[in-house]
């Protein structure tokens, strides 16, 4: 065992599982995903020229990671795939890191790698893992930023933790150009980790400047990356403040976050029995007119949703009842793979831990926690390191969730941040070692997630197919609407950027969009790919818009179901008369 440790092997095997159960999704399919289409065509003319070329569709700096996957694609050659396979190289790394990060934080070994295996399976993280979104990398920076601030409270020496504070300031620094939120590492962590060793003079001037040399290093990035042609700006101080609608999101985030950390938060359940049978009842009834509210036809039913989210409110982009991303780029109405009443047992389950959590703190009242090392970190200390970090995190988010609604993959960060309180005080307050069933849990989800990005992934090498059958039929890729995603592709490779109405640089770039012929359908975000004039389109429905076109649909896996999902080629146009 004391050899193992030495070795790191718990962190280890954790990211040995995740690289296998990636495998055996196959996450493979050679076009965008998400925002990653043209995120990837800026790595590959990095690749090409040496120079960063934004194309419109670009609100992070996308900094680093666009210089790892050029290294990729100088590598092994361009293709979406291979771009992709960079950002899984980080989430490994992070994996790793995130054990070693939640045992520093005072949880034992064992627990540590089951907390990490229950964030990093789930379909959230693993999923995002084979993007070439900046979710992973950005995350990469602060988990890293935040072991390094560990390994600084926790060193002996003067000297080794200024060197663990610089080498927490420089790679978050660097590391947070690929999405800047992340940059809260030197701009929050690293100063509240300073405040920690305030008595420390030395430490205390040192943390001082490294803070401001980040601030500054951060300062010049944003003018510079202000300045590049066909970047899309981003602003902290929103125009309005609408509070009942970031009331709605905020606590829909609350709820989504024990939803996500499922086989943790469900390990409470047990608790609620600390309850007296009054306040019990007043809760089950609460959660019952939830519920009712939620599925009962009625003009309050789309403020209230069920877990998973179904997305109309931003969240629920990657984790919902589908099992894929985005599921409503297409025509027709996909599989839906979480049902009414597997959604009802989630919300029941979801409410029920959120619950447990409350209870178990009332019932600890007085009990005193078990024994920590010298050098543990206090509950204190945790908190100040943290929470300032959590409040920022969710301040600077206002602009985005008015404008974008607060998507699940930015809850990432979060779910971070609460790993080694849901941690250390089940380990302190309930029972030293997590039970078995926890391990349970995780390999469920673990399964859930393989199947449920294995059956994304083969939807997309379907719609590659369709593609190609249009190509050979001789129909050009402008006038099929292949989603917003391969549209957009299109877009950049025949104009040379995405016709964002955002661009401020280079002045009178966006051109409005002429509209669409009469009758046809629908175009998901026409006014950015304007050269998209759509003959026909990719729907789950043969009897969308206008009925069949003369091509053979196309068929993919959906495990575990032996009954495979199907694509068709529709119509856009109404047949001539």
């Amino acid at each position: 065992m004391q050899l193992a440790q030495r070795l790191r092997l718990p962190a280890a095997l954790c990211s040995v599982a995740v690289l296998l159960c990636e495998l055996i999704s196959c996450p493979y399919a050679n076009m965008g995903i998400d925002d990653d289409g043209p995120y990837s065509l800026v790595a590959k003319g990095l690749a090409a020229t040496g120079h960063i070329h934004y194309n419109g569709w670009s609100a992070p700096m996308l900094g680093w990671q666009l210089y790892l996957g050029a290294a990729f694609i100088k590598l092994f050659g361009f293709s979406f795939t291979t771009v992709r396979m960079s950002t899984l190289l980080v989430s490994l790394l992070t994996v790793f890191f995130l054990q070693r990060t939640l045992v520093r934080a005072g949880v034992t070994e064992r627990n540590a790698a089951i907390g990490t295996l229950a964030v990093v399976l789930s379909p959230l993280y693993f999923m995002v893992s084979v993007t070439f979104l900046t979710d992973i990398t950005g995350l990469f920076a602060f988990v890293l930023c935040v072991y390094s601030c560990l390994r600084a409270l926790q060193a002996s020496t003067d000297r080794a933790t200024i060197a663990w504070l610089c080498f927490a300031a420089i790679t978050n620094a660097i590391g947070g150009t690929s999405r800047q939120i992340d940059w809260l590492g030197v701009l929050v962590v690293v100063p509240s980790t300073v405040y920690l060793l305030r008595r420390r003079r030395r430490v205390l001037l040192v943390g001082a400047l490294l803070t401001a040399a980040g601030a500054l290093f951060i300062l010049a990035c944003m003018i510079w990356v202000k300045y590049q042609p066909y970047t899309l700006p981003e602003h902290l101080i929103p125009s309005r403040y609408p509070v009942g609608d970031l009331l709605m999101l905020y606590t829909y985030s609350l709820l989504d976050l024990p939803y996500l950390l499922l086989p943790l938060t469900l390990l409470f359940l047990p608790q609620l029995r600390n309850l007296r049978p009054k306040p019990l009842a007043v809760l089950a009834l609460l959660v019952a007119g939830y519920i009712f509210i939620a599925t009962y036809p009625s003009h309050l039913r789309g403020h209230f949703q069920l877990l998973p989210l179904s997305g109309s409110i931003g969240l629920g982009e990657w984790n919902n009842v589908t099992g894929m991303f985005a599921y409503d780029l297409l025509k027709g109405q996909p599989p839906i793979v979480i049902g009414k009443f597997a959604q009802v047992l989630l919300t029941l389950a979801t409410f029920g831990a959120l619950f447990g959590i409350l209870a178990s703190l009332q019932a600890s009242r007085g009990v005193q926690p078990a024994a920590e090392s010298a050098t543990a970190i206090s509950w204190c200390q945790l908190s100040i390191l943290f929470l300032p970090f959590v409040l920022t995190y969710f301040l600077v988010m206002i602009p985005r969730a008015l404008d974008y609604g607060l998507r699940d993959r930015y809850l990432l960060e979060p779910m971070v941040i609460a790993l080694p309180f849901l941690l250390r005080y089940y380990q302190q307050r309930i029972q030293a070692q997590l039970p078995s069933v926890a391990i349970l849990m995780v390999g469920v989800v673990a399964i859930y997630t393989i199947m449920m990005t294995h059956n994304m992934f083969s939807l997309y090498r379907a719609r590659i197919a369709i593609a190609h059958e249009l190509f050979a039929a001789g129909v050009p890729d402008t006038s099929v609407d292949q989603g917003w995603e391969q549209n957009f592709v299109v877009e950049v490779h025949r104009a040379g950027y995405v016709n964002s109405p955002l661009i401020e640089r280079p002045a009178h770039a966006y051109k409005p969009a002429p509209p669409l012929p009469a009758g046809s359908c629908t175009v998901v975000n026409h006014e950015q790919s304007p050269l998209i004039r759509p003959l026909y389109g990719v729907s789950f429905d043969p009897n969308a818009c206008y009925g069949p076109a003369p091509f053979a649909p196309v068929h993919y896996s959906r495990w575990p179901y032996r009954t495979p999902g199907t694509l068709y080629v529709v119509r856009y146009l109404p047949p001539k008369t």
